[in-house]
């Protein structure tokens, strides 16, 4: 298991970045505060996702409920430091899992709903956890059976739900059992705030996902970026879509909550009916959004006259480009403000909101230059935080306007390394400790301090055409604006001559006429350089995206190359 540096640590401690705090305080002092105050509601269509009735519970009941929890997982053996891998939708018991987890000391390791054997096994044999937790049925799969047959006997399975197979335990009736014992309120945390208390999930290169340690001090450390860019507080009634399994999630939506002891809603999967039904019924004030589903929203006006958005000031987006044209849409005819958010479960965490970037068109592709000497910004992680940018061959820092270099960073909020081989985390880090995120970005501006990042895009999806390098994220910030298209993404494809083309893999609206010529002319209009066009256009009918909302660009490539 990767350690931190011990001097870093201190500085951290010495900085006030890091603490004795744990979530769990956090949780407690949300307890004792607002203990009437709800905390936290089910998705309105959990029973046609899982079993269950709708909950809606005060952080009192909230309370209640994680210490039955944790008096059962004592019970089972469970202990400071042990694993739990999960496999849990977002519903109330999802996030008691993690409540329970940050006052035992357990280190928690959730698995997407999507997850299949592959991802289940490697999981069991990386991590050796003490259990799996699951449930007994999401939609039309049964997680519960999935994880028998990976854990093969050798772990024991425990289950939220009805009708389990042999071989699982009910976590229901052991819960329903430990509820009836007296006791005598909650117990001492048993974990300390150097503690791992998650270990997430990450695609690699290797052909495996990379597990990713946390502790307590690096969420907390993180998510002030989030909470301060955001604005949230006491009133707010927060709306999480995304699953409970990473960054966007856990150091989004659930840290906030912890911070403002405010109101959660749990929304999984993203379903835009039932998402616009809450926001209207439950008078949600933030939530986070994938761009594609703000650009797709934005262009349907049908959808939109249905849609009461009256209650919402900010919505957070990332995971792929913004638009201009889309940030100001919502500012201009709703009055809600988009946060730009840039993050990674290993730490990165750049912001973007309407004090930092008041320009809509800033907004959309600049990010504040934290941690930069010089450059002051209201938001707490800006003092936090080092980045720089180095050359992808020479690997020496760029330090002028306009040059694409890889952003690495170093900070409190930075994770140790991954759970594997020593030349994992060698190529991860450079020599100086730095965290290399594999993100192009090129710094923005004028004058001796330019004070902003702009995304190029990723360093193994920047396309080759020739000897240039074309982001192919720059030209689906463009598209976004298209009038004929609901949505597009840019891909390689492979040309003999030139090494690669641009491609453009479109999705129309409806009866909308769509041809190549009509989407150079587009980007031409808008400056697009002419070494950048593309050179040849695929029509679909949706793009493929994993369950954060992001273009799945292997399989763009696929039908770039088609």
């Amino acid at each position: 298991m990767p350690r931190t540096n011990q001097k870093l640590a201190k500085q951290y401690r010495a900085r006030g970045w890091w603490s004795d705090t744990t979530l769990d305080d956090l949780f407690r002092r949300c307890v004792a505060e607002r203990p009437e105050h709800l905390a936290l509601v089910d998705p309105p269509n959990r029973e046609s996702l899982t079993d269950g009735a709708v909950g809606r519970l005060s952080f009192a009941q909230l309370e209640t409920e994680v210490e039955v929890l944790c008096q059962v997982l004592r019970a089972a053996g469970f202990a400071r430091g042990d694993r739990l891998i999960t496999q849990l939708p977002n519903v109330w018991e999802h996030v008691a899992v993690y409540l329970a987890g940050a006052r035992l000391g357990i280190a928690l390791s959730p698995l997407s709903m999507l997850a299949r054997q592959f991802e289940l096994r490697h999981a069991i044999e990386l991590l050796a956890p003490k259990a799996i937790l699951t449930t007994a049925r999401f939609k039309d799969t049964s997680p519960v059976q999935l994880a028998l047959e990976c854990a093969a006997g050798a772990i024991p399975v425990y289950a939220f739900g009805r009708e389990l197979p042999s071989g699982a335990r009910s976590i229901d009736a052991l819960c329903s059992s430990a509820a009836a014992t007296e006791r005598s309120g909650a117990a001492e945390s048993g974990a300390d705030a150097d503690d791992i208390y998650t270990i997430c999930w990450t695609s690699g290169t290797e052909g495996v996902p990379k597990a990713v340690p946390r502790t307590h001090n690096e969420w907390i450390a993180i998510s002030w970026a989030h909470f301060d860019a955001t604005g949230i507080g006491r009133d707010d009634r927060l709306l999480s879509p995304f699953p409970l399994v990473n960054m966007a999630s856990i150091g989004g939506c659930f840290t906030s909550w912890l911070h403002a002891a405010c109101t959660l809603h749990l929304h999984h999967p993203l379903d835009l009916p039932v998402f616009l039904q809450q926001i209207v019924s439950e008078r949600i004030t933030y939530t986070v959004t994938p761009p594609a589903v703000l650009n797709m929203l934005l262009k349907n006006e049908v959808l939109l006259a249905a849609a009461d958005l009256s209650s919402l000031r900010s919505i957070g987006s990332g995971s792929a480009p913004l638009s201009d044209w889309m940030i100001r849409g919502y500012r201009d005819r709703f009055g809600i403000e988009i946060v730009n958010l840039f993050g990674s479960n290993e730490g990165v965490s750049l912001v973007s909101g309407p004090a930092e970037a008041p320009d809509p068109a800033d907004r959309a592709q600049y990010f504040p230059r934290f941690g930069r000497a010089g450059i002051a910004w209201d938001a707490r992680i800006a003092a936090m935080i080092e980045t720089k940018l180095i050359d992808t061959e020479s690997g020496l820092e760029i330090e002028s306007s306009g040059k694409p270099g890889e952003l690495v960073v170093r900070g409190p909020s930075v994770f140790a390394g991954y759970i594997g081989p020593d030349e994992l985390n060698a190529a991860a880090f450079t020599a100086d400790g730095f965290y290399r995120t594999g993100d192009v970005f090129e710094i923005a501006g004028s004058g001796e301090l330019p004070r902003f990042y702009r995304y190029v895009g990723r360093s193994k999806q920047i396309i080759a055409r020739g000897g240039m390098k074309i982001s192919p994220d720059e030209l689906e910030h463009l598209l976004a604006g298209h009038p004929a298209l609901l949505e597009a993404a840019a891909a390689g494809c492979p040309d003999e001559i030139m090494g690669e083309r641009v491609c453009v893999v479109a999705v129309p609206k409806p009866g909308a006429e769509v041809s190549l010529d009509s989407i150079r002319d587009f980007l031409i209009e808008r400056g697009a350089a002419v070494y950048k066009l593309p050179e040849k256009l695929v029509i679909a009918s949706s793009l493929p995206r994993n369950p954060m909302g992001k273009v799945i660009r292997a399989e763009l490539a696929v039908l770039a190359a088609g």
